[in-house]
C-alpha cells in the first residue's frame, strides 16, 4: 500500500552517528518474592468473607490489561483458592476500553497477556454492558454486568504510579473498579469529570462509593520492584484497600526504575505497547505526556523520540503515539487507528492518537530527526536507546552521555558499538543480540 504521507530522508548538516556504550542499571531495592507462597500464607485474612458464600457461588475475579509479571500464577492461585472454597470462579476483563472497546477484543487482549480457561483454570466471560449501582456526589457509577450479577467480585493488579495523574491513590485496586470494571461508559464519563475535577479526585471518590454498593470480597495488590519481578502480595479485605494502597503506593515509587541519563536528545525506543504501559511510553520514564490536564514531569528532558514497533500485545492500540516525533513506514503495519482512537478519545487525550512524521525506514527517521538537533560534534549527541519503558536494567547510550551516568547505580561496557541498520534501513536491535562483555 502506498502512502501519500511517508517521507524520505530529510537532508541537513552531515550526519555521524556516535558510537554507544551498553550501560547495566544496578538496582539495589525490593528483592523478588513467591508471590503464590505469600498469597496463601494471606488467605487467612479473607477466609470468612469467602467461607460465608453459599456453596457454588459465582465469583467474578477481574484481570486488567498490564504486563504484570506474575498475572498468570497469582490467578491461577486465587482461582485455585476460590474453587477449594467451593465457588465457581470467573475471569471478567477489567480494562475499560481496551481491546477496542468490544468483548472480543478483551478476551484477545488477556489470552496475549496469558490469561485464559486453560492457563488459569476458570472461563473467561466478557461484556461491554454496565449497571449503575447509584451515583456519587451527582455523578453516576458504573459496573460491568457480570461482575454485577456475581455473588462476589475479586480485584487483582499493579499497584503503581499512574502515567497521567499523581495523588495518594493512583493505579491499583480502586482505579481498577471504577474505570477497569467501568468498562467503556466508566472509562469515558471518568475521564472526562477528571478533566475538570482531577483524577485523584474522582477516581478515591467513585471507588468508596463502589466499595460500599458491591459485593467485592478482596483486592490483591502486586508491587513489583525495578526489575519487575513481584516484591510484595497484599491480599485486603474492602474496608482496608484504601488505606493498603496509600501505603503499596509509596513503596512502588520509591521503587520505580528510571532512565540513567536526564538530559537526552534523542530516545530510540524498540517498541512501545498497552501492556507495557497504559499510556505506551510510561511518562514517568520518557518524561512526556500527551494529555493538556495531565502532570507535567520536568525531568528527563527528552527533545526527540522514535519508536521501532507496536507490541503485538497491543492489538494495534498505539496509544501514547502522540508523543513521539517519528516513526518508521513498518510501524504503520502493526497500527489499528480506530482502536487507538477508541482509547485515546476515552481518555480524553485525543492527542494521544495524533500519527508523528512517518519515514521510509528507521534509517531516514533517525538520521532526519538528528538534523533537528542542537548544533554539537557527533562525540557529544545524546542518544539512549531502550527496548521498551519497562525493560530498563540494560540500555545503549552514546558516548556523549558518559558524563551523566552514576557509576554507583550503573556499569558500562568497555567495548564500544554502532548504531545498524539492515539493508532495508531498519534498526538492528541490540537487545535482540546482545553482545559478549570483554572478560574482567
Amino acid at each position: 500500500m502506498e502512502y501519500a504521507f511517508v517521507i524520505d530522508r530529510v537532508e541537513g548538516s552531515p550526519v555521524r552517528l556516535p558510537s554507544m556504550r551498553e550501560v547495566r542499571q544496578t538496582f539495589r531495592g525490593l528483592p523478588a518474592i513467591d508471590a503464590t507462597a505469600l498469597l496463601a500464607e494471606q488467605w487467612a485474612c479473607v477466609d470468612d468473607r469467602v467461607d460465608a458464600l453459599p456453596k457454588g457461588a459465582a465469583v467474578a475475579v477481574a484481570v486488567g490489561s498490564r504486563g504484570i509479571a506474575d498475572i498468570v500464577p497469582v490467578v491461577r492461585a486465587v482461582i485455585g483458592h476460590l474453587k477449594a472454597a467451593g465457588c465457581r470462579p470467573f475471569i471478567v476483563p477489567a480494562m475499560g476500553s481496551h481491546g477496542g472497546a468490544t468483548a472480543e477484543g478483551q478476551v484477545d487482549v488477556l489470552r496475549m497477556l496469558g490469561v485464559t480457561e486453560d492457563t488459569v483454570g476458570a472461563p473467561v466471560r466478557a461484556t461491554m454492558e454496565v449497571v449503575s449501582p447509584g451515583d456519587v456526589d451527582g455523578h453516576p457509577l458504573y459496573l460491568d454486568r457480570l461482575a454485577w450479577e456475581a455473588d462476589g467480585i475479586v480485584l487483582i493488579n499493579r499497584v503503581k504510579p499512574h502515567t497521567d495523574f499523581v495523588g495518594p491513590v493512583e493505579s491499583g485496586l480502586m482505579k481498577m473498579l471504577v474505570i477497569g470494571l467501568g468498562k467503556q461508559a466508566g472509562a469515558d464519563y471518568y475521564h472526562r469529570l477528571g478533566v475538570v475535577r482531577g483524577l485523584e479526585v474522582t477516581i478515591p471518590a467513585a471507588a468508596r462509593a463502589l466499595l460500599e454498593r458491591t459485593r467485592v470480597l478482596f483486592g490483591v495488590a502486586i508491587v513489583e520492584n525495578e526489575e519487575h519481578r513481584t516484591a510484595l502480595v497484599r491480599v485486603v479485605p474492602p474496608q482496608s484497600i484504601e488505606a493498603t494502597e496509600i501505603e503499596l503506593l509509596k513503596v512502588a515509587r520509591a521503587h520505580l526504575p528510571g532512565l540513567p541519563v536526564d538530559d537526552i536528545d534523542l530516545l530510540l525506543v524498540d517498541e512501545m505497547g498497552k501492556e507495557i504501559s497504559g499510556a505506551g511510553l510510561d511518562p514517568n520514564v520518557v518524561g512526556r505526556t500527551s494529555a493538556a490536564w495531565a502532570p507535567k514531569r520536568e525531568r528527563p528532558s527528552v527533545s526527540r523520540i522514535f519508536v521501532a514497533d507496536l507490541t503485538a500485545a497491543s492489538e494495534g492500540n498505539a496509544a501514547g503515539l502522540g508523543v513521539v516525533d517519528a516513526v518508521s513506514l513498518s510501524f504503520l503495519a502493526g497500527l489499528d487507528i480506530a482502536a487507538t482512537a477508541v482509547n485515546a478519545f476515552t481518555s480524553c487525550c485525543p492527542e494521544d492518537a495524533r500519527i508523528p512524521a512517518v519515514f521510509h525506514s528507521a534509517q531516514d527517521a533517525i538520521l532526519s530527526l538528528l538534523t533537528t538537533m542542537r548544533p554539537v560534534p557527533p562525540e557529544d549527541v545524546r542518544i539512549v536507546y531502550i527496548r521498551n519503558t519497562m525493560a530498563l536494567d540494560r540500555v545503549w547510550v552514546s558516548v556523549g552521555c558518559l558524563d551523566q551516568i552514576d557509576e554507583a547505580k550503573a556499569v558500562v561496557s568497555p567495548a564500544a558499538r554502532e548504531l545498524a541498520f539492515d539493508q532495508t534501513g531498519k534498526l538492528v536491535s541490540p537487545f535482540l543480540n546482545p553482545p559478549v562483555w570483554p572478560a574482567g
